[in-house]
C-alpha cells in the first residue's frame, strides 16, 4: 500500500515559535484544510495515511497515522527526513517569506503532490502575478491604477496570505505612507486599488495543461475602523457553475492556468466581481485553500483521488 504523507504548516508545529496570539488566528483553519485533505485520502482506501501533528493540534482524524516533529527540529527539516519514507507528500503552507516554495525544494519533485516551483515561485508575489495575469488579458487591480472612480487603496504583503496585514486606506497619500514605513521596516508590501464588488474565489483542478472549475466560492471579508482587513471565512459552492457569471468565470479559471506554468491539482483563485468590469483577479493560491474543507462532499467526488491523478497525469507527459 503507498504512503501519503499529508503536512499542514499550521497544525504540523509552524506555530509553536509563532507570534503569541497566531495560534488563535490561524490554527482551526489549517487544521480543518489537513483533516479535510486526509478525510479524502482515507476515504479512497487505497493509501496509508500519516499526517503531521503537533502538541497545539487536535488529534489527528483515527485511522491516520500522527508525525510530530522533534525539539527544534524545523519544518523543512520534518518534511524532508519523512518524504522519502512516502510514496507522495502533500503540503499545506502559506507563501510568506518562501515557506511553501523551501517546502517544495525539500521534497522530491515525483513526490511532491502540488504545483511545482515555477507555479509557486511566481504566485509567491502579487505584484508579478498580477503582471502576468494582466499580460494575458485578465482584468485585475493594476487596470484601475489610473481610474479616476477610486478613491480607496489597499497595502498588503506581497507574499501574503490570506487578509493577513491587509490595510485599506482612504487615499492614495495614506497607502504610500503605509507602504513605505513597511518597506523600511524589511516587509516587502504591494499598493494597490481596491476594487469594489463581491469578493469570491475560484477552486479549480489543474493538471496536463488543462484546467477545470470546481466551484465558485463566496468570500466573507471585514474591515475593522482602522481599516484592517480579517478573513471571516468562505461560502463553498455558493454560486453555481451554472449562473450567468459561470460562463466569465470560467473563463478566467481557463486563462490563469494558462498564464501561470506549473499550476498542478487543487488551486484557488481570489477575485471580485466588479459591477461593470466584471471578474477582476487579486491574486493566485498554488495550493489547497479553505475552500478545500467541505467541497469533495458538495460536489460529490473525491477531489485528493483528482489531485493524485493530476500528479500522475504530470508526470506521465514528462514534467
Amino acid at each position: 500500500m503507498k504512503r501519503i504523507l499529508v503536512y499542514e504548516f499550521l497544525s504540523g508545529g509552524g506555530l509553536i515559535d509563532g507570534p503569541e496570539g497566531s495560534a488563535d488566528d490561524l490554527l482551526a483553519q489549517g487544521q480543518a484544510m489537513r483533516d479535510a485533505i486526509a478525510a479524502d485520502l482515507l476515504g479512497l482506501q487505497a493509501y496509508a495515511v500519516s499526517v503531521a501533528t503537533c502538541s497545539l493540534a487536535v488529534p489527528v482524524p483515527a485511522a491516520a497515522t500522527p508525525l510530530e516533529p522533534r525539539p527544534g527540529e524545523s519544518a523543512f527539516d520534518f518534511v524532508a527526513r519523512h518524504a522519502d519514507a512516502h510514496h507522495l507528500v502533500w503540503v499545506v503552507a502559506p507563501e510568506t517569506d518562501g515557506l511553501l516554495l523551501r517546502l517544495q525544494r525539500s521534497v522530491d519533485p515525483t513526490r511532491w503532490l502540488g504545483c511545482d516551483a515555477r507555479a509557486i515561485e511566481l504566485a509567491s508575489g502579487k505584484r508579478s502575478t498580477l503582471v502576468r495575469l494582466a499580460a494575458t488579458g485578465l482584468t485585475t487591480p493594476l487596470a484601475f491604477e489610473h481610474a479616476p472612480e477610486v478613491t480607496r487603496w489597499v497595502v498588503k504583503p506581497d507574499d501574503g496570505a490570506g487578509a493577513t496585514a491587509t490595510r485599506l486606506h482612504a487615499s492614495l497619500d495614506a497607502a504610500r505612507e503605509d507602504s513605505t514605513r513597511r518597506s523600511r521596516a524589511g516587509c516587502p508590501v504591494t499598493l494597490e486599488p481596491w476594487v469594489d464588488g463581491q469578493a469570491l474565489s475560484l477552486s479549480l483542478m489543474c493538471r496536463a495543461g488543462r484546467t477545470e472549475l470546481l466551484s465558485i466560492n463566496r468570500q466573507q471579508l471585514s474591515i475593522g475602523a482602522d481599516g484592517m482587513l480579517s478573513y471571516q471565512g468562505v461560502e463553498v459552492n455558493a454560486i453555481a457553475l451554472a449562473d450567468p457569471r459561470g460562463a466569465a468565470l470560467g473563463a478566467v479559471a481557463t486563462r490563469v492556468g494558462q498564464s501561470i506554468a506549473g499550476l498542478c491539482g487543487f488551486v484557488g483563485v481570489d477575485l471580485v466581481w466588479h459591477a461593470e468590469r466584471g471578474p477582476v483577479v487579486i491574486e493566485v493560491n498554488p495550493r489547497v485553500t479553505c475552500a478545500y474543507v467541505g467541497l469533495s462532499r458538495a460536489l460529490g467526488h473525491n477531489l485528493a483521488a483528482e489531485a493524485i491523478a493530476a500528479h500522475d497525469a504530470e508526470f506521465a507527459n514528462g514534467r
